[in-house]
């Protein structure tokens, strides 16, 4: 065995280390010395037999992955990098996730107050949470574009449909995992959105009508989701263990089962690449391969880079993971609405019986699922697919509507005075109001829109006050018709005005009760103008000299 004292005294000290360090890169790479390593960077074709193949085939990585690729699906269509974008985001919060882990316990007694020392004491704690929650509500998005397109493209079609199925899963599975996050930070935000999501277990329909007593079914369910007969430390637990060991565990093996799949039918081509009925994914001619080494693992590795730039840009200046105040069963926040993925599924349920719409959605589910298996067209170009696209354009401007309809903009009615309260001076969440400091709030009775000079913080409070008070509110001034001023109860044609208040008088009372304690009053006051009745009403609330609502409302809403 020739040592490296014996390359030197034959070839001298310089090639000598040139040759041990190209022998040392060849062992590396398995395969690739210095030579090739600098072809591959510059994208100098392969010299014969290919060496680049070999440390792919070998590496613990790679070897999932493809050695070579049609250039056609390299380009960002037909796959928009959807798919890829969906593992890197899913790798993105299991980071992101196990560093918050660190610093979390699922319990109510501790589960808030880890939640301030994330954001306010550990260093880059706030970053990492918005990290964490801005991107399960972009992997969400991802996965969801990514079916799309799936659809659009026809890249469901045989022999692809089993690949599609798994998707579907991986869909179902990726909007439970982000929604069981939302029980964690036990506000009132996560509580009452998994009090509404429980509420359907005990509305499911049987599986055996006639058969199987539905109720008994519910309440065993019901039972295993919450953990105890109430949501408390049982149910924050198990949706902990739903959340960072069930769900990411589950959401991995089918995961894999679809790469896999993906990888055995190869990716497939653009509609108008393949003959109707044919699928040539797998054929791919010498001249039309883009190999993984170095043309997509670089690419790859870009996209890496600008993701994560924009991930993080995004969770610095542009968004904040929100947070409101602790969870509280004996109050329930005004206007309880559904995370944006959900929110169809309210709107839904201001159409129809609960017992209905819950028995629905599996049923969608598995129509999702199956829909390949039973579609009889071959052909994946969109000239010969019109029925198909034009019937998920429908779907997808029902969802829309859905989800429109989820929001309390449709089919809520409440006082005029309880929507103003809810804007200025909410239980719960961030405000305007809250923003304003306990000194710039002097005792005395304020107006909407009123300006006080050399308080601008108030001054922006009674602006916002204002604004919500037109938003409420109607003038009978050569209006005679009272119910157009009004509005009445079921009717949701202005929703702007639904239920407003005729001709009020509004005002902000600051009264100070002791020492370091004030007391805030929202009054309305208005006059019906059919019987002459005076109506008022009030909203109050409380503030502490010693309570930091700045830094507060700082956290919660950085535009307060």
């Amino acid at each position: 065995m020739t040592t490296f004292v014996d390359q030197v005294k034959e070839m001298g000290i310089k090639q000598a280390a040139i040759a041990k360090a190209d022998e040392t890169v060849e062992r590396v790479t398995a395969g690739m010395n210095i030579a090739d390593v600098r072809a591959a960077l510059r994208g100098d074709a392969p010299r014969r037999p290919n060496p680049r193949l070999r440390p792919h085939a070998d590496s613990f990585w790679f070897h999932i992955r493809p050695s070579f690729y049609h250039t056609e699906v390299t380009h960002i269509y037909p796959t928009f990098r959807l798919g890829w974008l969906s593992t890197f985001m899913f790798v993105w919060e299991t980071i992101t996730g196990i560093i918050l882990m660190i610093f979390y316990t699922p319990s109510p007694q501790a589960a808030y107050s880890n939640m301030w020392n994330i954001i306010s004491n550990v260093p880059l704690g706030q970053l990492f949470r918005n990290m964490h929650r801005l991107g399960a509500e972009v992997m969400v998005l991802v996965v969801a574009l990514h079916m799309l397109r799936t659809f659009i493209t026809g890249s469901y079609k045989k022999p692809r449909q089993f690949t599609w199925a798994t998707g579907v899963i991986l869909l179902v599975l990726t909007l439970l995992l982000s929604f069981s996050g939302y029980l964690l930070p036990w506000d009132q935000l996560a509580y009452w959105a998994l009090t509404v999501f429980l509420s359907g277990a005990e509305a499911a329909p049987s599986p055996l009508p006639g058969i199987i007593d539905p109720a008994v079914i519910n309440s065993n369910v019901l039972l295993i989701l919450q953990g105890a007969p109430s949501l408390g430390a049982g149910g924050l637990l198990r949706w902990y263990l739903f959340h960072v060991l069930l769900l990411p565990l589950i959401l991995a093996i089918f995961f894999f089962v679809h790469y896999y799949k993906v990888v055995l039918h190869g990716f497939s081509l653009p509609p108008s690449r393949e003959k109707i009925g044919e699928d040539t994914a797998k054929r791919v001619p010498r001249d039309e391969r883009t190999y993984f080494t170095p043309d997509i693992f670089t690419s790859e590795l870009m996209w890496t880079a600008l993701i994560t730039l924009l991930l993080t840009a995004g969770s610095l200046w542009f968004w904040d993971a929100p947070l409101e105040h602790h969870a509280d069963p004996i109050v329930t926040p005004l206007h309880v609405v559904a995370p944006w993925y959900l929110s169809w599924s309210q709107g839904w349920l201001k159409l129809a019986d609960k017992t209905l719409v819950v028995g629905f959605i599996p049923l969608l589910l598995v129509a999702f699922i199956v829909m390949p298996y039973f579609e009889v067209g071959k052909s994946r170009r969109y000239a010969d697919r019109r029925v198909g696209l034009s019937v998920s354009t429908i779907f997808i401007a029902a969802m829309l509507v859905s989800n429109w309809m989820g929001s309390p903009e449709f089919r809520v009615a409440s006082s005029p005075d309880l929507e103003v309260s809810q804007k200025i001076m909410p239980q719960e969440g961030p405000s305007t109001l809250l923003g304003v400091p306990y000194e710039d709030m002097p005792v005395g009775a304020y107006f909407p829109n009123q300006e006080i000079e050399g308080n601008p913080h108030l001054t922006k409070a009674l602006e916002e006050f204002g604004t919500a008070m037109f938003e409420h509110s109607c003038t009978l001034t050569g209006n005679p018709d009272y119910d157009s001023c009004v509005g009445e109860p079921g009717n949701y044609k202005n929703s702007s005005r639904k239920l407003a208040m005729p001709d009020p008088i509004a005002s902000l009372i600051v009264e100070e009760i002791q020492p370091g304690l004030k007391r805030l009053t929202l009054r309305f006051e208005s006059v019906d103008a059919k019987t002459g009745e005076q109506t008022i009403n009030e909203t109050t609330s409380y503030r502490h000299a010693d309570s930091n609502y700045e830094e507060e409302c700082r956290f919660l809403n950085k535009n307060c």
